[in-house]
């Protein structure tokens, strides 16, 4: 790489976070829906089933013809695909002969899919974060120390080893939002166009991330609003991007802008869901159902005691921190506190100089809380609402990464303002949220889970990772 290429901080910090992708990785998946999507990915091109028939019950559902497939979205066995038939095709070449006869795990082809993939997608979230801060106004040395704290201060960096699906849909909901922003500030309808497709392809992934497109919506109304009838003479706009940003936006027309939105993005957002719904009515013969109507419907064969409205048969609040509203804020199994202390600070920081802050930034902040409170109200009620075998609570961890975002880049902003104790408290949970995130890469990913299961609960999840010998009980 050429010297001066090596001398621009956004090209060191996408080298750094692709050599450190690398060493994190184990050339496992991480979990079985990796493997099972993975599965998927081959079956796309070799002819092999989805699911094997030795899988269920446990895995796989019926379909056409009572052919065994997948539940999940199509979204993240498209992304493996071109790993998928690069491994494969390596795994047959004389230098790993011996390792593949040995049948040793993980496999050449999973080694390759793991460390391409997860290594593709970390680099590229670096440099779509990077690119969304420096569009709400912050200096490229606070935009870089901001991305790398999204990366390794953060439970992104415990699914950049386990490869779910959150780590891909939190890359497209930030480059959805940044895209997306760049058009309401500049009026570059090309980005409205690709900001829209991110948001769109993340529907084949999960189509709970339509309350992504809810949330870079309201990011969109809400800049628009806070600029125009939000400022405040102390909101710092030091930058000029920031004060060329605040002064574009709020004199923007609104209604306008709304239907150059609505006519560019719903059209992307429809294609999207009818190739999903083309997906579900080639498995499952319908175009309206989801894989959660056919599960319901056979897991409740398989198990008549289970009731009508499974798996939505969770409490809002009933069971206390085992609820799917306080559980996701308060269990010592699931706290995104716990897993997430930059989530707390960012909330800290947010409050101290909200009056400082600019209206874009303000705005991406209430928008992103708001998806946040989307996502646990529609998990709130799902039997599995904690994620089962994940870090954390893995159907929100995506959107509270997306928030704490701006933790450092404000705490560097605002330097000079904050009182001491503040900037200390800040100092700590920074230090503890990179201590807690590599501790998360150390052990095998279901270690706390099959400790639970014998010990008991609750357990703090997080203290156990730093417990030796036994687990750590909360009363």
């Amino acid at each position: 790489m050429p010297r001066s290429a090596l001398a621009h901080p956004l090209s060191l910090l996408l080298l750094v976070t692709a050599l450190f992708t690398c060493l994190i990785q184990s050339g496992e998946l991480g979990t079985s829906d990796s493997e099972h999507r993975l599965q998927v990915t081959h079956s796309l091109w070799t002819g092999q089933p989805q699911v094997f028939s030795y899988e269920y019950p446990d895995f796989g559902l019926h379909g056409r013809s009572g052919r065994l497939y997948a539940s999940y979205g199509i979204g993240q066995s498209l992304l493996m695909l071109p790993a998928d038939i690069a491994g494969t095709a390596a795994s047959h070449l004389p230098w790993w002969r011996s390792y593949v006869d040995s049948e040793a795990d993980p496999t050449v082809r999973n080694i390759l899919v793991s460390i391409s993939t997860n290594v593709l997608i970390n680099v590229l979230t670096a440099l779509a974060a990077c690119h969304m801060l420096g569009l709400l106004g912050f200096s490229m040395r606070e935009s870089i120390t901001g991305s790398l704290g999204l990366l390794c201060a953060t439970t992104h960096l415990h699914y950049a080893q386990n490869m779910t699906e959150n780590n891909y849909i939190l890359l497209l909901t930030i480059t959805g939002f940044a895209l997306q922003y760049r058009w309401l500030t500049t009026g570059d309808r090309h980005s409205l166009f690709w900001g829209s497709t991110a948001l769109g392809l993340n529907l084949l992934t999960r189509l709970t991330t339509a309350l992504d497109i809810f949330g870079a919506t309201c990011f969109l109304v809400l800049a628009i609003l806070f600029a125009r009838y939000g400022g405040h003479p102390s909101a710092d706009t030091r930058l000029p991007s920031a004060r060329g940003t605040t002064s574009v936006v709020g004199s923007l027309p609104l209604f306008p802008r709304i239907r150059i939105y609505l006519g560019t993005a719903l059209p992307i957002y429809l294609v999207f869901l009818l190739i999903d719904r083309a997906y579900q009515y080639i498995r499952f013969a319908s175009w309206t159902n989801t894989y959660v109507d056919i599960m319901s419907r056979e897991q409740r064969h398989l198990n008549p005691a289970l009731p009508d409205n499974f798996p939505f048969d969770g409490h809002w609040f009933h069971g206390g921190i085992n609820s799917g509203v306080i559980g996701p804020l308060f269990s010592p199994e699931k706290s995104i506190f716990l897993f997430d202390p930059m989530f707390p600070l960012v909330l800290l920081l947010v409050v101290v100089v909200w009056r400082r802050l600019a209206p874009s930034v303000r705005a991406f902040v209430v928008a992103s809380l708001l998806l946040l409170a989307s996502y646990i109200a529609f998990y709130a009620r799902y039997h599995w609402w904690a994620g089962d075998f994940a870090w954390g609570d893995r159907y929100v961890s995506s959107t509270v990464q997306l928030t704490t975002l701006l933790a450092i880049p404000i705490l560097l902003r605002h330097r000079q303002s904050l009182r001491q104790p503040i900037w200390y408290f800040a100092l700590f949970t920074i230090a503890s949220s990179i201590v807690v995130q590599c501790a998360s890469v150390v052990f095998w990913l279901p270690l706390e889970i099959y400790q639970m299961q014998s010990f008991g609960h609750p357990t703090c999840v997080v203290l156990l990772r730093f417990s030796l010998p036994g687990p750590i009980y909360v009363n």
